[in-house]
């Protein structure tokens, strides 16, 4: 249990100690003073999310530490928060806000007014059945999480395909064919400018001859090479008179090698030379060949090449992919099998533990006013889900009379609230050391909110219950009472006893503390609830 408590800074409070004591501990106050704060300090010390909106006007950062016996031994909780850090201490040991969960969380539970919220959605009453389920309605759960976990992991390997597997054998066809066609064409670098340097020739072919036996004359043996050879001869001579020409002689033999070396090129050249309409056909078409490929794959035999290297790699990643999927839908179809199996199982130990929570719930309903409620919860299949094949719904009814409906559609707020509690006990949410009910009485008054004082106070029985309430008769119940009250921008809590509880509780009953006759009635109320607690 909760032996002290102090805060710092906590929104309004500026500073706070409390010793704490077995049993039931209300807390009151007017609207406004920050009584939830409190409850704001256990929330902290199980280790949920600190928001800056916790951190009051008195200081940089907020402090919050806690004196508590946990399973025997006394332990010292601490949490400090300030703008953008969070710390946690346990036994003066940094722990983090995660481990202080672990820590603490079971040990206090929080039962807030918007829980009411959570019977109202599947997610939340799917939740407290399971809280209910026996040894083996929890091993069917597990399974259930574990075959779960292995169809999300089959699914994946589906879905990293990137789709319909007969798409990627359609993708796959496609790029074998792109590589075939370009593999087939043999195209290389530097073929489109040989190609189109063979068309011009094959075109041109007749006025390139011409042009060649023109030159032919005129470096022939009528041309300049017999006026070069004749220029040699002389040379030759010169230089065996003055050997100071010999490198004139070498030069000009040199140009009239290079001119026979030229006559010869020309002559070859001219005389395969020939109009060939089949070759320009030929070579015509590889040139459009290469034009439809670059239509297709890119502007240049290097893009085309580049293109066919990507296909190539993208078709080797799909038979790889396509490979290893050869099964992937049988396997699929098989572990969604397995899911749905399992989901079956975990429902019908739902329907046991449903069937046991709301004959517990009722009992509670009847303590708390109640005549003769209904309740069930209707559950039906679903494809899966994380959580299972079903969704659950629960159905209520203020009489039996009545027929029941979704709690959302058909209770009040003072039903709610009742069912929150009524709820939160018979599934077993109350088994924590420390509860702590944060205004779930709200909508309710009268004999009801007695019922609920002494719910409270038998829960109190064997365990400490921190009830924050703006309801007297349910303050009535408290072996403790703490007070919230502000001045201006400061809140403090205080424990009260005696005239002082007395005047307490007529101000909840009047709102005239100082009234003799609201403190007469305050008394027999406070009278009642401790012969009823007895």
């Amino acid at each position: 249990m909760l032996e002290e408590l102090a805060a710092t800074n906590l929104g309004l409070i500026e500073s706070v100690s409390l010793e704490l004591t077995p049993g039931l501990t209300v807390v009151t106050g007017e609207t406004g003073t920050g009584k939830t704060l409190m409850l704001g300090a256990l929330r902290l010390l199980k280790g949920e999310n600190a928001p800056k909106g916790l951190i009051g006007p008195h200081g940089d950062a907020l402090d919050v530490s806690a004196v508590m016996t946990i399973s025997g031994a006394e332990t010292v909780l601490r949490r400090s928060v300030s703008s953008g850090k969070s710390r946690a201490y346990i036994n003066g040991s940094i722990a983090t806000a995660g481990t202080m969960s672990e820590f603490v969380g079971s040990h206090i539970a929080i039962v807030g007014q918007h829980d009411q919220h959570t019977i109202t959605s599947a997610a939340g009453i799917r939740a407290l059945v399971d809280l209910k389920l026996d040894k083996g309605g929890r091993d069917d759960l597990e399974a259930y999480r574990t075959r779960w976990a292995a169809y999300v992991i089959v699914r994946a390997e589906a879905e990293s395909l990137g789709g319909d597997i007969r798409a990627l054998e359609r993708e796959a066809e496609m790029l074998d064919f792109q590589v075939s066609e370009i593999d087939a064409s043999g195209f290389a670098d530097g073929d489109e400018e040989a190609l189109r340097s063979t068309v011009a020739q094959l075109r041109s072919a007749d006025e390139l001859a011409s042009e060649i036996d023109k030159a032919l004359v005129d470096l022939g043996d009528e041309g300049a090479q017999a006026r070069i050879e004749s220029a040699v001869h002389a040379i030759t001579r010169a230089n065996a008179i003055d050997s100071s020409l010999g490198g004139a002689s070498q030069h000009a033999v040199e140009i009239n090698d290079r001119i026979g070396e030229l006559l010869t090129d020309l002559v070859r050249y001219v005389s395969d030379l020939k109009p060939d309409t089949r070759a320009l056909a030929a070579t015509e078409e590889r040139l459009a060949l290469l034009g439809a490929l670059k239509r297709k794959y890119g502007d240049t035999i290097d893009d085309i090449l580049t293109f066919r290297k990507n296909a190539s790699e993208r078709s080797a990643e799909l038979a790889a992919l396509l490979s290893a999927s050869v099964d992937i839908e049988q396997r699929l179809g098989a572990a969604h099998a397995s899911v749905v199996t399992a989901g079956a199982v975990l429902s019908q130990a739902r329907e046991v533990a449903s069937d046991r929570i709301c004959d517990e719930a009722l009992d509670h309903l009847r303590d708390l006013g109640f005549n003769d409620p209904a309740m069930e919860v209707a559950i039906q299949t679903t494809e899966p889900l994380p959580s299972g094949t079903d969704t659950v719904t629960l159905m209520f009814a203020s009489d039996a009379s009545l027929q029941v409906a979704p709690v959302a559609a058909v209770a009040s707020g003072g039903e709610l609230s009742r069912l929150v509690l009524a709820l939160t006990l018979a599934a077993g949410g109350a088994e924590s050391a420390v509860v702590a009910f944060d205004e779930i009485d709200a909508g309710i008054g009268g004999t009801t909110a007695l019922a609920m004082g002494r719910k409270l106070a038998a829960l109190a029985g064997d365990r400490q219950v921190i009830c924050v309430t703006h309801l007297p008769q349910v303050a009535a119940f408290g072996v403790s009472h703490l007070v919230v009250s502000r001045e201006g921008t400061v809140t403090t809590v205080a424990t009260i006893t005696g005239d002082d509880r007395v005047v307490e509780i007529a101000r909840m009953l009047a709102g005239l503390g100082d009234s003799d006759a609201g403190q007469r009635h305050a008394s027999e109320l406070l009278t009642m609830a401790a012969s009823s607690s007895a």
